[in-house]
């Protein structure tokens, strides 16, 4: 099993507290498991402020560049873990057509949605952690 410890330099530099990305590799697969990612720049500044629309765009593009950091894709997702600072029924509209534009009809990743009452910065609202599966091919 081999273990890389990713922070692609796209994306905040938290090293000192977490990895972005961690892929591992067993055999011709590789699992990758991503850090919730959150509507910051690469200065960790926050893009967005109060809108959750554009905070949860932000917050899978994001996504996308901490998994191309492994090779993977938005397609290789098989499970997210979102959380949504105040949660009210009416984000799920939100939230739910902005992953629906990045995932295909019929193949959308296993999910949790959580209310939490803070993330790690205030301006903050939501937070998305994903893991994807890929084959590794042997050359």
């Amino acid at each position: 099993m081999i273990r890389d410890f990713l922070n692609p330099a796209d994306l905040p530099n938290w090293s000192e507290s977490f990895s972005q990305v961690v892929a591992v590799r067993t055999g011709s697969t590789v699992t990758v498991y991503v850090s919730g990612q959150v509507s910051v720049d690469a200065d960790n500044v926050v893009v967005g402020r109060g809108d959750l629309r554009r905070q949860t765009q932000v917050s899978l593009e994001n996504l996308t560049n901490a998994l191309a950091a492994a090779g993977a894709k938005l397609e290789d997702v098989v499970r997210l873990g979102i959380f949504i600072k105040d949660y009210r029924p009416e984000h799920a509209a939100i939230i739910g057509s902005a992953l629906r534009g990045k995932f295909a009809a019929g193949r959308m990743p296993a999910s949790t949605w959580l209310g939490v009452s803070a993330l790690a910065l205030d301006d903050l609202l939501i937070e998305i952690e994903a893991v994807a599966v890929i084959d590794v091919v042997k050359v």
